[in-house]
């Protein structure tokens, strides 16, 4: 089934409920990304946001409730499927391919010819300079910050229209956190939406244009970024005002 895309926003979540047995994830949740933008999505641990990126991308089957990509309704799709209509997902904690080489886990991650993959590399490699000078290092021997620059790169790799990344900053110094998720900007104006899954809210308010926020599972919040950077309930909540 579709639905008029021209006007409508690149991903559409309608009620989704996703849950694990008879515990409810994900409750009733709506929200959307157009493209060209990036979109936080805020929330404490457990309130839902890795569950959800899991149930966009067809990890997980949502018990209730419609994902809408470009106009066509997702959620019956399996996830390669999902990935071959140019949905890139980066998951929480990296998860690079430990025997290969920098230069390797990103070129296997591209489905297209050699000059296009070619052209890709070096695309990452300028985004990211320091996987540049480590492309024939094994991909075990990265920091853990270079290894979520790879973990990103490889998921550019085929260029996806929607990017769904996972809490890129954790376990991250503010310093790696500032190289890692400041990319956002960059990643978009390449031609790929975001929708970022992260607890820095303030890092993430800072990158994306707007927001929303769950909790337990449900929508409590969503407005533009810079709004909800000033709200004092955000600021009490996330921000430590």
């Amino acid at each position: 089934m579709t639905r008029e895309a021209a006007t409508g926003p690149l991903l559409a979540v309608e009620n989704l409920v996703v849950g694990y047995g008879d515990v409810v994830a994900v409750n009733g949740v709506s929200l959307s990304v157009d493209s060209g933008e990036a979109v936080a999505l805020l929330g404490a641990n457990g309130a839902g946001k890795s569950t959800l990126m899991k149930a966009i991308i067809g990890l997980l089957k949502p018990k209730r409730g419609r994902i809408w990509f470009e106009g066509q309704a997702i959620e019956t799709l399996r996830p390669e499927r999902r990935a071959r209509l140019r949905i890139g997902y980066c998951p929480e904690g990296r998860r690079p391919f430990p025997g290969l080489t920098v230069r390797e886990n990103l070129s296997v991650a591209c489905w297209d010819d050699a000059a296009t993959r070619a052209k890709r590399l070096s695309e990452i490699f300028a985004m990211f300079p320091p996987l540049d000078g480590r492309q024939d290092s094994p991909a075990w021997q990265l920091s853990g910050g270079q290894q979520q620059m790879l973990a990103i790169g490889r998921t550019l790799m085929n260029r996806p229209r929607l990017l769904l990344l996972d809490e890129p900053s954790l376990g991250l110094s503010p310093r790696l956190t500032d190289e890692v998720v400041g990319r956002i900007p960059e990643i978009v104006a390449m031609g790929t939406a975001v929708l970022l899954a992260e607890q820095n809210a303030a890092k993430a308010l800072q990158v994306c244009r707007t927001a929303w926020v769950l909790k337990l599972g449900a929508v409590a919040r969503y407005g533009p970024a810079s709004e909800l950077a000033a709200s004092e309930e955000i600021k009490r909540a996330f921000l430590g005002g």
